[in-house]
C-alpha cells in the first residue's frame, strides 16, 4: 500500500501496539504444525442435514490444494477472486488459500444478484468467480454463465456441485508437489499491509464501495474482543451470521483460527436447528445481530438445556431491546 500519510499512520498504529504485523497465516500454519488432529469446522448444511467436519490438518490439505489450483488457472499475487458462497467449509477455504498464493478476497453476499455482481465484478476486476450450482432454490451457475459476455476479466466461474472444467472440486482432487508448492507459497506471502479483502458496502445511498483490508487492519480488531471477553482455547465458536458480512469473516472465520479452536457453521438461518447445534456441538460464543437474539432466545426459553454451553452472545448491528435483554439473560 502506498498510500499518502500511510507510513505515519503505520508508525503509529504499530507504536500503540494494534497493529500486530502478523497474517492469519502465521496462526494456521502453527496449528498444522502443532495440533493438525484438533477440530476447525464442522458446518451443517440446513437443507440436507448432513454435517462436515473438518480438523485442521484435513483443511489444511484442501487449502493448499486450492491455491495451487487457482495459481494453475492463472491466478496471480494481488488479483481478485470473488465468490458468492453460503457459511460453507469452502468459503474458509478460499480465503485461506488465497492467502496462499498473495490473491485478494472478495467475499459477496449470497442474495446479491445480476445488477449487484455485475457491477462489482467488473469494479474488482475479478479474475474468478465461485458460487454454488443451486442454494436455497436459486440457480448461480446459470446466471453466472449469463452474465459472462459483459465480465471481460473475469477468466474462470467454478461451481460447486458443478461438472466438468467449471467444477470447484477438481480444484482440491489430487495431492499437490510438496516442493513446488512450498516454493509457490513462500514466493506470493503477502505482507502484513498487503490487501488481502475487499469487501462491498450494500449500494443503499449509490453504488456499492469496495472496501480494501490488510491483514493488519483486520487482524488489529480480534485482539480486543478476545481480551474483554476472554476468550480462550477452550472455546468453540457458533457463526450464522454470514461468512459474507464483515461480523462473520471476522469472527467466525479469522477468530477461531486465531484462537486455534473449531467453529459451528449454519448455512441457512433456523433457529431449531441452531438450537440442536448448539445442543450437539456445545458452542460456547457467537456474534450475529439482534433478530439472531430474539430467535435463540425463543428456543432457550422452550429448551434450556440445549444452550447450555453458550456464554457469550455478542450482539450487533442494531439496539437491543430492554424486553429482549431481560429474556434472553434469564432463559
Amino acid at each position: 500500500m502506498q498510500q499518502n500519510g500511510y507510513p505515519a499512520r503505520r508508525e503509529a498504529m504499530v507504536a500503540a501496539g494494534f497493529w500486530k504485523d502478523r497474517i492469519l497465516l502465521d496462526d494456521f500454519d502453527a496449528l498444522l504444525r502443532g495440533r493438525p488432529e484438533a477440530l476447525a469446522i464442522v458446518a451443517h448444511d440446513v437443507t440436507s442435514g448432513a454435517r462436515a467436519r473438518l480438523t485442521y490438518g484435513e483443511l489444511g490439505t484442501r487449502v493448499e490444494r486450492i491455491a495451487v489450483g487457482l495459481a494453475g488457472l492463472g491466478v496471480e499475487r494481488g488479483d481478485v477472486v470473488s465468490y458468492q458462497l453460503p457459511n460453507w467449509w469452502q468459503f474458509v477455504a478460499l480465503h485461506l488459500a488465497c492467502l496462499r498464493i498473495g490473491a485478494i478476497t472478495n467475499p459477496m453476499m449470497p442474495i446479491l444478484r445480476r445488477r449487484e455482481l455485475e457491477f462489482m465484478l467488473n469494479h474488482a476486476r475479478s479474475k474468478v468467480m465461485v458460487t454454488p450450482s443451486v442454494f436455497r432454490d436459486f440457480d448461480y451457475a446459470t446466471m453466472i454463465a449469463g452474465m459472462r459476455d459483459v465480465l471481460p476479466h473475469l477468466k474462470h466461474a467454478l461451481v460447486i456441485g458443478g461438472a466438468g472444467d467449471a467444477a470447484f472440486e477438481r480444484l482440491h482432487a489430487d495431492p499437490v508437489d510438496r516442493a513446488a508448492a512450498d516454493r509457490l507459497f513462500a514466493e506470493r506471502r503477502p505482507s502484513p499491509d498487503d490487501i488481502i479483502q475487499v469487501l462491498y458496502t450494500s449500494g443503499t445511498t449509490g453504488e456499492p464501495k469496495g472496501v480494501t483490508h490488510t491483514s493488519n487492519t483486520l487482524i488489529s480488531n480480534l485482539g480486543p474482543y478476545r481480551e474483554r471477553l476472554h476468550l480462550t482455547d477452550g472455546d468453540t465458536v457458533f457463526m450464522a451470521s454470514p461468512l459474507a458480512h464483515q461480523t462473520g469473516f471476522m469472527y467466525g472465520l479469522m477468530m477461531p483460527i486465531v484462537l486455534g479452536v473449531p467453529v459451528v457453521l449454519q448455512d441457512i438461518w433456523n433457529k431449531a436447528v441452531a438450537a440442536d447445534l448448539f445442543a450437539e456441538e456445545k458452542a460456547t460464543y457467537t456474534m450475529a445481530s439482534t433478530p439472531f437474539l430474539a430467535d435463540l432466545t425463543d428456543e432457550a426459553e422452550r429448551r434450556p438445556e440445549a444452550f447450555r454451553s453458550l456464554r457469550i452472545f455478542l450482539a450487533a448491528g442494531a439496539p437491543i431491546p430492554r424486553v429482549l435483554v431481560r429474556r434472553a439473560a434469564g432463559a
